[in-house]
């Protein structure tokens, strides 16, 4: 080797400096201390940098939770969040993860937490995005690179984590993860076909789960102005709804030219919503475009929700917590929710919507589950329910189960309130959300919990556990909680009084023991008497036996006060309160029906980056 010892040092002493390119082995992953976590014993997770472009120093960071109970089957689900350009970190503690914030330093259990019967592993993809890293001026521009980068990440994870590669797999995730995750489990399927022939483990890629999704634009840029008119957002006849819907006629006209359904953005669509957002701004306020019950700051429009996100940019930033995540110094800046620098960069002029790809992941036996809150504007539930009926896969066109005949939708009921609609045909299930927004882990954690075992299949019947009261058309469904987890309100409210039974009886028996004790106590003083008597009348007494330890305590109390149910811990039953059925008709949510838009012919046109969207 040439240099001498002097370079052999340098070289030792840039390995040594160089974090994470160092980590060899899952060990050195492990996260052995979490500022803020609750009390009890750590969740086993490893969380880091893997190398996946050294070109361009590319780095993704990753936070795996191992599942907390195994059903039938070892299943993990990997969570993307959207932006492009936005953090997964926002579902690791506001969505899915197990974890909330209760303010900025201290963690809580999120009571909906996804890791029960999955192992979790949430990506920051693509590179540049919250803490992953690459240099600036090599930010991906579309979304076959961003997969590209996804292959190697699984790699080489499935390396340090083989107990992980053979896991029934799931890609979840919301908003323009809608892009990501359809062309993700395409390169998962053309890399397994390629081991056919070479062996290695291939990647046994079951489902998956998009919420609130940016899947196809020409469907959905349409649902804007549907979206505005049905929530009563605009009044007809007025100049407002006048001016949207000039606009909104000049989007049609744009989505009807040559190739408009291979863009992924066009500007004068994206002009309805900003123009909706800016007419109805009063009084320094617009309506929340993730959620029109609410109103934010003027410019902001839903930037600044949900509220939880004050928390996470000054935790995430905590030297300790960035030590403890094992985050690379090589990552110069600091953790931030969304990259305007990735987003603006991740043009995917180049790309072809994932609608395109759907068809194809379905008839290869994947199941898709898509599900939309319905207080969402930005990718509404109208647009998504249009994609999926002028969408064909296995013979069929939308949810048609034969000609003239759809597919049912179901009324689905959670804890004797009403939750939301199922509907699905042929591998592919459709969920609205009722009373929920963009992000519907946030607003209803323990029903997207549900639906995500009922859609993983768990089978906890060798188990046991104490079932959620969830409800297809009245019918109850299959049990999906195990032992002290109960996903149940029922449950947590049985496991309080079996608490209270459980202290009231231990209560109880320290009262007999007490009285026990006295009562030896009594006789013994009694007997001590009588023997000093008997003494000083002359007369010998003649001792039985020794007497034995009266003064040991029979049945002594002792506290034992059981692990909580880290979900029934801290649900607030309020939360339920707030569920209720929407006053909307419910053909309002039909996917079976005819669109208003099945005259258009959708063709192209250059687009611009869309809102970044969390």
């Amino acid at each position: 080797m040439k240099g001498g010892p002097a370079a052999m040092l340098l070289l030792a002493l840039s390995l040594l400096l160089s974090p994470l390119v160092w980590a060899s082995s899952a060990a050195d992953y492990y996260v052995h201390s979490l500022p803020g976590a609750p009390e009890g014993p750590l969740l086993k997770m490893h969380a880091g940098h893997i190398e996946v472009d050294p070109g361009i120093n590319g780095n993704l960071f990753f936070w795996h939770f191992q599942n907390r109970h195994i059903a039938n089957r070892q299943r993990t689900v990997i969570w993307l969040n959207g932006g492009p350009g936005c953090s997964s970190m926002d579902g690791a503690l506001m969505e899915v993860g197990p974890y909330r914030l209760q303010d900025d330093h201290t963690l809580k259990y999120n009571e909906g937490r996804w890791d029960e019967f999955a192992n979790l592993l949430f990506v920051d993809n693509p590179v540049g995005t919250g803490f992953s890293y690459a240099n600036t001026n090599s930010y991906l521009h579309e979304l076959d690179e961003m997969a590209a980068h996804f292959i190697t990440f699984l790699e080489k994870f499935f390396e340090l984590f083989p107990e992980y590669a053979n896991d029934d797999l799931y890609l979840a995730g919301e908003s323009y993860a809608g892009q990501h995750i359809p062309y993700i489990a395409k390169a998962i399927q053309d890399r397994n076909k390629a081991l056919a022939e070479n062996g290695g483990t291939k990647w046994p890629i079951k489902g998956l789960l998009i919420g609130n999704g940016w899947i196809s634009p020409t469907d959905q840029y349409p649902s804007y102005f549907k979206f505005i008119e049905r929530e009563g957002l605009v009044q007809p006849g007025t100049t407002l709804q006048h001016n949207l819907n000039a606009l909104n006629e000049v989007c049609l006209s744009k989505l009807e030219t040559a190739g408009a359904k291979n863009k992924l953005s066009i500007a004068s669509c994206e002009l309805v919503l900003q123009q909706f957002l800016d007419l109805t701004t009063e009084n320094n306020e617009c309506y929340n475009m993730y959620d029109v019950r609410l109103k934010d700051e003027a410019k902001s429009c839903g930037m600044s929700w949900p509220p939880d996100l004050k928390n996470i940019e000054p935790y995430l930033q905590r030297p300790d917590v960035v030590k403890a995540l094992n985050i690379n110094p090589a990552k110069k800046s600091g953790w931030t929710e969304c990259s305007g620098m990735v987003h603006l960069a991740f043009t995917a002029k180049n790309s072809i919507p994932s609608v395109n790809l759907l068809p194809g992941l379905i008839e290869s036996g994947i199941n898709v589950l898509l599900f939309s809150g319905d207080k969402d504007l930005i990718c509404n539930h109208i647009g998504t329910e249009t994609l999926i009926h002028n969408m064909n896969w296995k013979g069929g066109t939308g949810f048609e189960t034969s000609p003239g005949v759809w597919a049912p939708r179901h009324d689905w009921t959670f804890e004797d309130e009403p939750a939301g609609i199922y509907q699905s045909a042929r591998n592919l299930t459709y969920v609205l959300f009722y009373n929920s927004s963009h992000m519907v882990p946030f607003d209803n954690p323990r029903q997207t919990r549900d639906m995500l075992d009922r859609f993983m299949k768990v089978d906890i019947a060798s188990i046991g556990g104490q079932p959620s009261d969830s409800r297809i058309d009245g019918e109850k469904l299959p049990q999906t909680a195990v032992g002290g987890q109960a996903n149940s309100t029922a449950a947590e409210q049985n496991e309080k009084e079996r608490l209270k039974q459980t202290e009231m009886h231990a209560y109880a028996k320290s009262g007999e023991a007490v009285l026990v004790v006295v009562i030896i106590g009594v006789i013994a003083w009694g007997f001590f008497i009588w023997r000093s008597r008997r003494t000083r009348r002359g007369y010998k007494g003649v001792s039985n036996n020794d007497m034995s330890d009266s003064t040991s305590i029979l049945n002594r109390f002792q506290s034992k006060r059981s692990g909580p149910d880290v979900e029934a811990g801290d649900f607030d039953e309020s939360e339920l309160d707030q569920l209720h059925s929407p006053d909307i008709a419910r053909e309002h949510y039909a996917v079976g029906e005819a669109s208003d838009d099945d005259d258009h012919v959708s063709h192209p046109e250059t687009g611009e980056n869309r809102q970044s969207s969390q």
